[in-house]
């Protein structure tokens, strides 16, 4: 079974004023601080109903909480969420309002606009900017039956993606579970069609560009405050209409099958630097999808981070989670792809991506095993250069 997520995505932020087309960030109005008992009693709903995640997250960030968040209420929380990490975030974040109301309390709604149209600008000047250059994909794929989120390894790939302004992305698979692949899954944007499996395209300029782009006709919302990787964030929800979407769906049952396409609608959230007007992380959910599509729903997260390309500093992907869920007669699948990008590198106008190998990489770097590592405050952190 193949399934993949094309994801090219678009929405609207003109420039500030009085005929702007963003709708007003509005000043939440929230209900009485959430409980300790009903935090407790929606979250064992989860492993029922996941689904109820959202509204477990949006009572969280709308409400605040009323109690504090011990090392034994994250352990059950990961437990009866299936380890989710937005969940987490969103929860020590209300605990940190919790402790300091004021530091943490949303900016006006003016000062959320002006923010927001500064990133519109910044991230459309800097993938302008955007130098050809070469990364690696290393891909975890991992599959659950029956909607109970228990993952399962099936494959590692290892995939060397191009982008040029001029020709945009272009993938050759280098490796699967270690080993070369076949000649003929090797290249090509589409070269999911010929392994299988659940494969995504759009993670890098285009996705994120793309949302500031006027034609989608995106609406924005401040939403909550958070902190991620040391960094003070203001988190902004976005609704774009399947009308004026190009998120596609693809579903293709097997390698050699026609391959079913639609296009859907998508909401999700930005979670914007306060001092540098970046994006520094983009979740979407996919709605109005077709209700005879064989995938019933699409989720993905990408975090951004600075990279030094040609001595210049970039923020681009590093990593992205992508979810899927899709019904085949009465069989329920659920798929994960885990992605960590390495290696950025400045891209030759002579180089093919097809002559691209894995020692054209710097070998992998072991992954962090120290989660309560202190970080450098924000303030004692060189500011990158700008494109």
């Amino acid at each position: 079974m193949a399934i993949a997520l094309l994801a090219c995505l678009s929405a609207v932020s003109p420039a500030l004023g009085q005929d702007s087309p963003f709708p007003q960030a509005t000043e939440l109005k929230p209900g009485p601080p959430l409980s300790n008992q009903e935090f407790v009693a929606m979250l064992y709903e989860l492993p029922k109903h996941p689904a109820g995640r959202e509204r477990l997250i949006d009572e969280i960030r709308k409400r605040g909480i009323a109690f504090p968040v011990t090392s034994g209420l994250l352990s059950l929380t990961a437990t009866k969420s299936g380890n989710d990490t937005l969940l987490r975030h969103t929860l020590e974040e209300a605990d940190r309002r919790r402790l300091n109301p004021v530091a943490a309390s949303l900016p006006p709604t003016t000062e959320g606009i002006e923010l927001l149209e500064r990133t519109r600008k910044a991230t459309l000047g800097a993938a302008e900017k955007m130098p050809d250059y070469l990364v690696k994909q290393m891909i975890t794929r991992s599959r659950a039956f029956g909607g109970t989120s228990n993952w399962q390894v099936y494959d590692r790939l290892s995939i060397a993606v191009s982008y040029r302004q001029n020709a945009g992305e272009q993938y050759k698979l280098l490796s699967v579970n270690g080993a070369p692949p076949n000649v003929d899954e090797r290249e090509g944007s589409t070269y999911g069609d010929k392994l299988g499996g659940t494969t995504s395209t759009g993670e890098y300029v285009s996705m994120l560009s793309e949302l500031f782009q006027p034609p989608t006709r995106a609406e924005f919302q401040m939403a909550d405050t958070d902190t991620l990787r040391g960094r003070r964030t203001i988190v902004y929800e976005f609704v774009v209409k399947k009308e004026f979407s190009h998120q596609t769906l693809k579903f293709q049952e097997n390698v050699s099958s026609a391959g079913l396409e639609t296009i859907v609608g998508y909401r999700g959230r930005i979670w914007v630097d306060r001092e540098n007007y970046r994006v520094l992380r983009l979740e979407d959910v996919s709605v109005e999808i077709p209700p005879d599509f064989p995938i019933t729903a699409a989720t993905s997260m990408i975090d951004y981070d600075w990279v030094t390309i040609n001595e210049v500093e970039h923020l681009l992907p590093s990593r992205a989670i992508i979810e899927l869920t899709s019904h085949l007669g009465s069989q329920r699948e659920q798929t994960r792809n885990d992605i960590l990008f390495r290696g950025y590198r400045k891209f030759g106008a002579e180089v093919k991506i097809i002559d691209i190998d894995e020692k054209d990489f710097p070998p992998d770097k072991p992954e962090e095993t120290q989660p309560n590592k202190t970080e450098i405050p924000p303030v004692l952190k060189p500011p990158p250069k700008k494109p």
